[in-house]
């Protein structure tokens, strides 16, 4: 297979990157000046030098899942929901008369990354590549920006069945930029309940609860752009209160090398430490919180004993 060049793919967040830095500096003006609270500028700085760093790596991965995704498209199942040409996907006259081809994707695109992010949290290896992004103790939209590094290795395998499916890879692509851009507003703390958006969208106030290190908050509301997913799955949680932020063992460091790698360090410490084959692979697959030589300290299993 030729690799393709991810560059060809139109970047919707390219574009958004003047709307992130304004919004930043509005955001961090109104903490401190009208809410006269302290603004970490450190933690900030942690967050966007992950969010840089994520750039370098997407440019490797999207490389090389958009070849794959290319060849697998070749034995779609639907032809209606792409092009075969590659320059009409790229016209305008196809997505105006293809309007709902777009509309399907964004729910498949959101469904997928439900249970791409639900992965990401309940398995401790994929765990290992998004905990960066809950790293902070703070939350504003700085935090949105701290992405994790090694989640863009694997994340692009969840949207497989979308190419098998029919969907464009441009198209899918892109459609999980826009639920990128979406998922960066949700991160501040400065936005309150919206009515009866919070009935189906994912919120801020959503979003609060799912970056809480509390145990009544952990691994709850999963949702990208619509929060029906977790209201159908049972992960759902209301804000009851302003949470805490970050993780249950917080790391303590702006290094975005560390923040980048403690996990995959501890999770490799536990492999090598124990005992059998069974014990290795229940480090990497199994949830977080989980050892084989003390209290089981898995989210879901700590909430049942109601701890």
């Amino acid at each position: 297979m030729h690799l393709l060049n991810p560059f060809d793919v139109p970047d919707p967040a390219l574009y958004a990157i003047p709307f992130f830095v304004l919004t930043l500096i509005i955001e961090t003006f109104i903490i401190i000046k009208h809410y006269h609270k302290a603004y970490d500028f450190k933690e900030a700085m942690a967050s966007i030098s992950m969010g840089l760093g994520v750039l370098v790596v997407n440019i490797i991965s999207k490389t090389l899942y958009l070849t794959l995704f290319f060849y697998i498209y070749q034995f779609r199942i639907v032809d209606s929901l792409g092009t075969e040409n590659l320059n009409d996907i790229l016209q305008i006259q196809w997505h105006q008369s293809h309007w709902w081809v777009w509309l399907l994707l964004l729910f498949a695109d959101d469904f997928t990354f439900y249970w791409f992010h639900r992965a990401a949290h309940e398995v401790r290896i994929l765990w290992a590549g998004h905990v960066n992004h809950h790293s902070s103790q703070e939350y504003n939209l700085a935090t949105a920006l701290r992405q994790g590094w090694w989640e863009d290795i694997y994340k692009y395998v969840f949207w497989i069945p979308l190419v098998f499916i029919g969907f464009h890879p441009y198209m899918i692509f892109m459609m999980m930029q826009f639920s990128l851009i979406y998922q960066y507003w949700i991160h501040t703390e400065l936005i309150n309940r919206l009515g009866f958006l919070e009935g189906f969208m994912n919120t801020p106030s959503h979003h609060r609860v799912h970056h809480s290190s509390e145990l009544k908050y952990l691994d709850k509301n999963y949702a990208g752009i619509f929060i029906i997913w977790d209201r159908l799955f049972g992960s759902f949680q209301e804000e009851e209160h302003t949470p805490k932020y970050g993780i249950t063992e917080n790391i303590h460091t702006h290094n975005p090398l560390k923040i980048a790698t403690h996990e995959l360090i501890a999770v490799s410490k536990d492999f090598f430490r124990t005992k059998g084959i069974s014990n290795k692979l229940k480090y990497l697959f199994l949830a977080p919180g989980w050892n084989d030589t003390g209290e089981d300290k898995r989210a879901k299993v700590l909430q049942r004993r109601g701890k």
